[in-house]
């Protein structure tokens, strides 16, 4: 039986990274990307000496720039003679108050995780299509159930990208071609780190298990912790907008 390959976008830290060496461990071979080569290369280095099975192969690529993101994932098909999953991780967070901080910064986390996403998605769609099967994820949050103070531009981002997944499920409901959306709450990372309160926080090493165990289950949708879908989901969206205000 041959092995399985999947490509990870944003596999230099966090969730990315963590599940890179989970798949490895689950005989998967890997595409890693992200805008620091070097980083990644350090990171493909130690898998491989964990797990010499593995076959790795690397690009740097910035999702933003989206003539790059079909060349990046065509030469990781090539290099891995096909492409099982694809997982569209790479996503920023930048935080303050709309208005106050910085208008760039909340356009950067739009076009990254949603514009980036979408050249993402559509570069897999095309070699899934050309193979005949695939299996696409997208790392969403619970950050798209609700607008949250300080955090305009990511709830947004995360929630558009959660639509975008579900119009892109219906358009592949013919064909080979499964859709996963998770939505993580707060997995131990940088991303968050700055925050005073991580309430219902899971190691990344957990998180990566808890991914691996959804992706291979194949599931349309879940939240990371899995619980957290009857808990903090309806929580959030009944949540007074003076209690949100108080929060930010």
């Amino acid at each position: 039986m041959s092995r399985k390959s999947i490509v990870i976008t944003g596999a230099s830290d966090g969730i990315g990274k963590a599940l890179a060496f989970e798949m490895a461990g689950r005989g998967y071979d890997l595409g890693l990307t992200a805008r620091r080569l070097e980083r990644l290369q350090a990171i493909a280095d130690d898998i491989a000496a964990r797990y010499p099975q593995t076959q790795i192969a690397v690009e740097a690529l910035d999702v933003t720039a989206y003539e790059t993101v079909q060349p990046v994932f065509d030469k990781l098909a090539s290099a891995l003679g096909k492409i099982d999953i694809v997982l569209a991780n790479a996503g920023i967070a930048r935080g303050g108050k709309v208005g106050k901080m910085p208008l760039a910064d909340n356009l950067l986390t739009i076009d990254t995780n949603v514009n980036g996403a979408i050249a993402t998605v559509s570069a897999a769609l095309n070699i899934f299509r050309q193979q005949g099967h695939g299996h696409l994820v997208a790392t969403s949050s619970l950050a798209a159930y609700r607008g949250m103070p300080r955090n305009a531009a990511y709830c947004a981002s995360k929630a558009a990208l959660s639509t975008f997944m579900e119009a892109v499920r219906a358009e592949t409901f013919k064909e080979k071609i499964d859709v996963t959306v998770l939505h993580p709450g707060y997995i131990d990372t940088e991303i968050n780190r700055h925050l005073k309160s991580r309430p219902f926080l899971i190691t990344v090493e957990k998180g990566a298990k808890v991914f691996a165990d959804l992706i291979e289950k194949k599931v349309k949708r879940a939240t990371v912790p899995v619980y957290l879908s009857s808990l903090l989901g309806p929580l959030l969206k009944a949540l007074p907008t003076g209690l949100l205000a108080r929060m930010g």
